[in-house]
């Protein structure tokens, strides 16, 4: 919102206020600033006259000038082709600084030059505002210009505009009456009616019909006999500092009330319209050619203005070609109407995004709808010869009634966690222009219908601190008891545990692009994509995260960094019987060296595994899970992919990524960290380290590809009985002595006796009963 000092001064009091006092005050309320700066930032210009002019001596097209600026008479060379005597002209003074450079005195092909006569375009003004004649000659003031004087404040664009960044629930910030309120509460200041008479003569003839739900309000008014002209001189100035470009006296009143009241309008020609407006929502492929003449499709979500057949205008974001205003226009039927906001943002997005339908998307008030058009009646009836017809047409189902909420004086200081007395607060309540009353300390507060963002007490609560100042609450000790969630600590213990392991977290986008949301799961769901997306790659909230760190790991590929150890807790979300759900998930992803204190290792299928394992252990699910054989999408390699079961139930996957994913040894896994921790876990019970030595014993068995390693694993801990401390693979080899079909996995056997140490006698009957009952089940022993 581009705010023009003199626009919000014809409203409010501010002269004793500079603009940079008047932005930082606003700031201080909640209401940010982009920019703070002059319309026209040229500076030491003053208004000259051309005593002489006559042709430079070395030039077929520049003059030489004498300027008569008050002070003194100037030589300067000037090159534009509409320079003669007598001209009053914007002069710019040696030191003058313009948008393209600094003013400096000198000779130009010989003859001096002590400033330079400017041409509008070159004074920083926005070029949208200029014409092609400020760009072929400089500027021509008229005779009544005094010498001498500031010419940009002759022009009335000595104005300073601050450009607002408003957050989206402030609506009635979109126009001046909302500013000056704003500014009046900061001030203490009072804001000024609107003129809103003029008179009316004849009757209304019109008929209004409104067939959809989309439109609350629709008010009608019929203007007759207007003049097309230029605007005054203070309307186009106030429309250029808020960023709109003039075009006649009718078209700018329209942009002006807009601006004035926050209530866009639409002015129809009433001879071309007819006597009947209908309001519905469009066909399917529906045509209209708008403003711009561009012929639009429609659809069934769109609200069009019709003659009661045809469409002529698109409500709320474009009016059509068939209606317009033009230069012959007389009798005008001015439209003042509030729509359904959603409707309209759906429908700008696809056409066109403007200042009315910015204005429709944050919510109206309807008691300013009836303002702007009793205030355009006023101006027209003022400014283009207008003859307003009596009466007015109206649909209106909307509830304009002012929002009573009570709030207690204990609740508010609570809540702000400052001691505010009451009497405070009712002076903030009043500034604002809130009626507020009341008894024993809790107060009764009727807030205008203006203030659409106001609903409940904290809203209220919230305006009390904003106008008693943030830098004003001072900061105390919390008192409030504090309890440290179950949940919330063992998730913290996860990442923990992993850093501890040697990964590196990551934070990644939860939108990924439609495509990728089936990948790296057989579940079935239903995904979510979102209703406004910022482009196609980020539509759809993933349901898992290993897209999201392949994404990372491809990332940190093509910078040549090929160790990627990371891992994620983030959330999968889906859509079920219609509705939205979400889950914890813990995702990792290791390819590359492993370096874990002064060690590191290649990556392969039992590194991360071995992480898996030391996470569930330490989460006390020792003994109850297990690494085995199951369904998995076509994203894992077949033969170096397992699913992780706990108690029986799936919580998660675990392998090498397919080489049609990557050609690289990339692993990873995911846990469902929802299906995990609902899972109790028992008080862990403390084991004293035995005093005896452990007996390991090393042995290698050939066996069919195919076979998995828990299967012998599995053969092996039943043979191996009580004294069979843990097993541990510690190679997996396929080449030389090895045929095609069959693999070597190696087993590191570890027996314990915590009575006494262990001898061979005692340990190789085992140890061969082990060997004997794997090469029952088809393996055999590798010698070599």
């Amino acid at each position: 919102m581009k705010l023009s000092r003199k626009f919000l001064s014809d409203y409010v009091e501010i002269d004793d206020i500079s603009t940079k006092q008047l932005a930082e005050d606003m700031t201080n309320v909640g209401n940010e600033y982009d920019s703070c700066e002059k319309l026209i930032p040229a500076t030491n210009l003053v208004i000259g006259k051309v005593l002489e002019c006559s042709d430079h001596p070395d030039s077929d097209h520049l003059h030489v000038c004498k300027v008569d600026i008050g002070t003194e008479v100037l030589d300067i060379v000037c090159g534009a082709p509409n320079c003669r005597k007598d001209l009053k002209v914007i002069v710019a003074k040696v030191g003058a600084k313009l948008p393209d450079g600094e003013i400096k005195a000198g000779k130009i092909r010989g003859c001096d030059s002590n400033g330079m006569l400017c041409a509008m375009s070159e004074l920083g003004l926005d070029s949208k505002f200029l014409k092609e004649e400020d760009y072929s000659g400089i500027y021509e003031l008229d005779e009544d210009a005094i010498v001498g004087e500031d010419p940009i404040k002759y022009l009335g664009l000595d104005d300073e505009v601050i450009d607002f960044e408003l957050t989206s629930n402030r609506g009635d910030l979109l126009s001046i009456l909302g500013m000056a309120y704003e500014v009046g509460a900061i001030y203490s200041k009072k804001v000024k009616d609107i003129d809103l008479s003029y008179n009316e003569e004849g009757n209304i003839n019109f008929n209004l019909k409104i067939e959809t739900d989309a439109c609350p309000l629709f008010l009608a008014k019929q203007v007759k006999n207007v003049t097309i002209k230029e605007s005054p001189e203070f309307i186009k100035n106030r429309l250029i500092a808020s960023g709109i470009r003039p075009i006649n006296n009718v078209v700018d009143i329209s942009n002006y009330v807009m601006l004035e009241t926050g209530q866009p309008l639409h002015f129809y020609d009433n001879d071309r319209l007819g006597d009947t407006i209908l309001v519905r929502m469009a066909e399917d492929n529906e045509k209209l050619t708008t403003l711009d003449n561009e012929e639009r499709t429609l659809t069934s979500e769109d609200i069009v203005i019709t003659d009661s057949k045809n469409a002529v205008g698109l409500a709320g974001v474009m009016g059509g070609l068939s209606t317009e205003i033009e230069n012959d226009t007389k009798n005008i039927l001015i439209e003042a109407a509030i729509f359904n906001n959603v409707k309209i943002r759906k429908t700008a997005k696809k056409i066109l995004r403007s200042e009315a339908s910015n204005r429709f998307e944050k919510g109206l008030d309807p008691k300013r709808t009836y303002m702007a058009i009793d205030r355009c009646c006023n101006l027209l009836s003022k400014y283009a010869d207008a003859t307003i017809v009596g009466g007015l047409v109206e649909y209106n189902k909307t509830n304009s009634e002012d929002k009573i909420i009570e709030v207690s004086l204990d609740k508010i200081n609570k809540v702000l966690g400052v001691k505010i007395t009451e009497e405070e607060v009712i002076d903030i309540l009043t500034r604002l222009g809130f009626e507020v009353t009341s008894n024993n300390k809790i107060f009764t507060v009727i807030v205008p219908s203006r203030r659409l963002d106001i609903s409940i007490k904290e809203d209220i609560i919230e305006e009390v601190g904003r106008y008693y100042g943030m830098d004003n609450i001072i900061g105390t000790t919390m008192t409030l008891p504090l309890k440290e969630g179950k949940y919330d600590k063992t998730i913290r213990q996860i990442k923990n545990k992993m850093i501890s392991m040697g990964l590196d977290e990551a934070l990644s986008y939860a939108l990924i692009p439609e495509s990728e949301v089936n990948k790296f799961t057989l579940d079935k769901f239903t995904h979510i994509n979102l209703a406004d997306p910022m482009s196609e790659d980020r539509k759809t909230l993933r349901y898992s995260l290993l897209y999201s760190l392949k994404e990372i790991y491809e990332y940190n590929k093509a910078r040549n960094y090929k160790n990627v150890c990371v891992f994620e807790i983030g959330k999968g979300f889906y859509k079920e019987n219609d509705e939205y759900k979400e889950e914890q998930k813990l995702a990792c992803l290791m390819t590359g060296d492993y370096y874990l204190d002064i060690n590191d290792k290649k990556v392969d299928f039992y590194v991360i595994k071995g992480v898996v394992e030391e996470l569930l252990d330490f989460l006390g699910y020792n003994g109850r899970y297990s690494i085995t054989e199951g369904n998995l999408s076509s994203e894992f390699h077949p033969g170096q992919s397992a699913v992780i079961v706990l108690q029986g139930k799936e919580i998660g996957v675990i392998g090498r990524l397919h080489p049609n994913v990557t050609k690289d040894p990339v692993f990873v896994f995911e846990i469902n960290l929802d299906k995990l921790l609902v899972n109790k876990v028992s008080t862990i019970k403390m084991k004293e380290i035995s005093k005896f030595l452990p007996m390991t014993k090393d042995l290698a068995f050939i066996l069919d590809k195919n076979t998995p390693s828990k299967k012998i694993e599995d053969i092996i801990k039943k043979a191996g009985g009580k004294l069979l401390n843990s097993i541990k693979v510690f190679d997996v080899y396929t080449g030389e002595n090895v045929s095609e079909n069959e693999k070597s996995i190696a087993y590191k056997l570890e027996f314990l006796d915590n009575t006494k140490t262990l001898t061979e006698d005692e340990v190789m009957p085992i140890f061969n009963k082990i060997i004997e009952e794997v090469e029952k089940n088809g393996a055999r022993i590798r010698d070599k």
